[in-house]
């Protein structure tokens, strides 16, 4: 079923969202330094990086729930400061109200995109995004009752029905069975590209497999404080056909290049933490 959305639409590879000289720090400490990034409209980026070098703060940073320490966010322009509609967010949790069952979750944010909908209209196209995501059938179900590939179906359909042209996901498949997880995968790349806008989805992962699976683009980042080392363009065509991607030439040229890149950062972190150890011992 495809839900038109009213989001405004930019012309054809402009850029929807732009990230200028960017560094934040937590209580002195620097997470994220002089990141630079333009993401276009309707592509699909995944951020890579190992624990620490500041994946979450990022999209954090993009949804606006935390403020850069030095340098801008703008979407469509716009000075990010804040948290908006505009930009969905999917947690690692799920995060579905445990009070409400789960089409009560997403006639919430039916509500919240939608506030001159009548109570029927609301419920008939929260049931569309459940049916979307395939769980018409447990819609009056609460969130301990679900599994949790059906908890994060639901969290997915509740943030589609917010309408946001920007989804911010943070390691939404991480805890889910190998099964599970490659149903939302498929079930991510048909609910991208049969919408109406395209939407432009930051996808955090520590699988370099998903990463290249999902993504236009791999971005990643350095040990911390978190910095850009490689920006990898996948090149190869969407749709992608789980049965032939990952015997492609083309995957394992570049899954070998990004764990090239890790290895390398993460030997230059212990070398640059042995010559810090080294310096102190002489002291």
């Amino acid at each position: 079923m495809l839900i038109s959305q009213k989001a405004p639409v930019a012309s054809d590879g402009e850029s929807s969202l732009c990230i200028d000289s960017l560094s934040f720090a937590y209580n002195g400490t620097a997470v994220l330094q002089d990141i630079n990034l333009v993401i276009r409209e309707g592509e699909f980026i995944s951020l890579l990086g190992p624990s620490g070098s500041g994946k979450t703060t990022l999209l954090r940073l993009l949804a606006g729930m935390e403020l850069p320490a030095s340098g801008c966010i703008t979407c469509r322009g716009r000075i990010v400061d804040r948290p908006g509609i505009d930009r969905g967010m999917v947690f690692q949790d799920y995060s579905l109200f445990p009070w409400m069952n789960l089409a009560e979750n997403v006639i919430l944010a039916v509500a919240k995109a939608n506030p001159q909908m009548v109570k029927k209209q609301r419920r008939d196209l929260a049931e569309a995004y459940l049916d979307l995501v395939g769980l018409q059938d447990v819609q009056l179900k609460y969130p301990f009752e679900l599994s949790g590939g059906m908890q994060q179906r639901g969290a997915i359909a509740r943030v589609l029905a917010l309408g946001s042209p920007f989804l911010l996901m943070d390691e939404p498949f991480g805890a889910l069975d190998p099964v599970n997880r490659m149903k939302l995968q498929d079930l991510l790349i048909r609910v991208w590209s049969d919408a109406s806008p395209p939407k432009t989805i930051v996808f955090v992962t520590h699988d370099v497999d998903e990463a290249l699976y999902l993504g236009d683009r791999v971005l990643i980042l350095g040990s911390a404080p978190g910095r850009i080392i490689a920006e990898i363009p996948v090149g190869i065509s969407q749709p992608r056909s789980r049965q032939t991607f990952f015997g492609e030439a083309a995957f394992k040229g570049l899954r070998d290049r990004i764990l090239d890149y890790f290895h390398r950062d993460a030997i230059e972190k212990m070398e640059f933490a042995d010559r810090i150890k080294s310096s102190g011992e002489g002291i």
